[in-house]
């Protein structure tokens, strides 16, 4: 099928004739998608879009004919092309986080101290604490409250359970210190070095 654009519809595009511009867009924009398609273009029918806008700033510039109307729309879709390209380059691709696939999730160093203690020896542990201190603990740690959670319930300042869950985990670390110590014969807390 011959070209619809022809020196008359180019004079006219250059007029600012909105029927020449369909013309002309009707017959190129399929062959810019094609070409922005075959390059890799993440959306080729945006960048066709944004092709044709900058075809209207730079009418000025147009000589030959519907031959170099053709060269310079695809000059300007190839520089799209290019500019995609760079900032690929500049940007790693982008894609959505799915924590079920993340390998690098490693557990925390509770976790891991839950896991590989018995319920049995957490237990003995937590007896050792004075009362505020166990209950700041298993309230933070056990029922996963946040500071404020647990201010809120015991009837405490944020600062004064912040407090207290520092001094039993210190304590919790010197318990662990010995290892072999059992609940029956195990130093009191006041009787700790």
């Amino acid at each position: 099928m011959p070209s619809r654009i022809t020196d008359d519809v180019i004079g006219s595009l250059c007029e600012g004739d909105h029927p020449a511009f369909e013309v002309v867009y009707s017959e190129l924009a399929p062959l810019v998608i094609g070409y922005l398609r075959s390059r890799g273009v993440s959306e080729p029918e945006a960048v066709c879009n944004d092709v044709f806008l900058a075809l209207l700033k730079q009418l000025s510039r147009l000589t030959g004919g519907p031959s170099g109307l053709r060269t310079l729309v695809f000059s300007i879709a190839h520089a799209r092309v290019v500019d995609e390209l760079r900032a690929r380059t500049r940007q790693p691709e982008r894609t959505s986080y799915e924590p079920a696939l993340d390998t690098r999730v490693t557990e925390s160093a509770e976790q891991s101290a839950v896991l590989t203690m018995s319920t049995e020896r957490i237990g003995q542990l937590l007896e050792q604490l004075p009362d505020d201190q166990r209950t700041v603990i298993t309230l933070r740690v056990i029922a996963d409250l946040s500071i404020n959670q647990v201010a809120e319930l015991l009837d405490r300042s944020p600062g004064a359970v912040k407090q207290l869950q520092r001094r039993g985990l210190l304590a919790l670390r010197e318990l662990l210190s010995y290892p072999d110590v059992t609940s029956a014969a195990s130093p009191t807390m006041t009787e700790l070095p």
